[in-house]
């Protein structure tokens, strides 16, 4: 007897491509994953309704919706619109308190516009912002995963970060998180799945990690 897939839609994060999943393998006879795409929002368009153009994109009833960094915040939101299986956040937060005092400091000081984002075309200062590193060895390596380098986009970006105002979490939302993740420090994360030595791009240098837990959370 046959049985159905599990459909899981895989979201990157801010101006990450698809590709950053390119190494996450789930047994293709239990699962089918669908990659999400981010796309640069009309001027003035709001997280929520962004989130519901994204669920446009999903063809499945009650999927598995899985974020990395901002898609986490994205498929939470989705969340809030569409029927789902389990959502499951990866280097992300689930609610305002667990933002890192610098960002908290931004939301009140407005600090984060004057962010040099126009210098979209300085790989380095993307990767930096988009995935918390600065090694200039890796530089080459991520900019293969940049995907958005528009100066709305990224700006609208870092302006829903310091300004979502999630307070309380669906208690059934699973979420993954380095030890040494800088952008969002574990310190300020509340009720997670530790993933020893796990940076913000783990999900890209700890696939194994994931490929061999991922199934039996997704199924738990």
């Amino acid at each position: 007897m046959s049985t159905t897939r599990i459909p899981v839609y895989l979201m990157p994060g801010m101006a990450a491509s698809s590709t950053i999943f390119k190494n996450i393998e789930l047994a293709k006879d239990r699962f089918e994953i669908h990659l999400l795409e981010w796309f640069v929002p009309e001027y003035g368009t709001t997280f929520e309704a962004y989130a519901a153009k994204m669920c446009e994109q999903i063809k499945h009833e009650r999927p598995v919706l899985i974020g990395v960094s901002l898609g986490g915040l994205l498929v939470q939101e989705m969340a809030k619109l569409i029927e789902v299986k389990k959502v499951i956040i990866i280097s992300s937060i689930k609610q305002k308190s667990e933002l890192p005092k610098r960002l908290l400091f931004a939301k009140y000081t407005k600090i984060h516009k004057l962010l040099p984002t126009g210098l979209i075309n300085n790989v380095e200062l993307l990767v930096k912002y988009a995935f918390g590193e600065t090694i200039k060895s890796r530089l080459e390596l991520y900019e293969q995963f940049l995907a958005v380098r528009d100066k709305y986009y990224i700006d609208w970006c870092i302006d829903t970060i310091v300004h979502w105002n999630q307070s309380s979490y669906e208690p059934n939302l699973i979420h993954i998180h380095g030890e040494n993740d800088v952008v969002f420090p574990i310190q300020y994360i509340k009720n997670c799945l530790i993933v020893p030595k796990g940076t913000h791009t783990m999900i890209i240098h700890r696939y194994k990690w994931f490929n061999e837990r991922l199934p039996t959370i997704i199924l738990e």
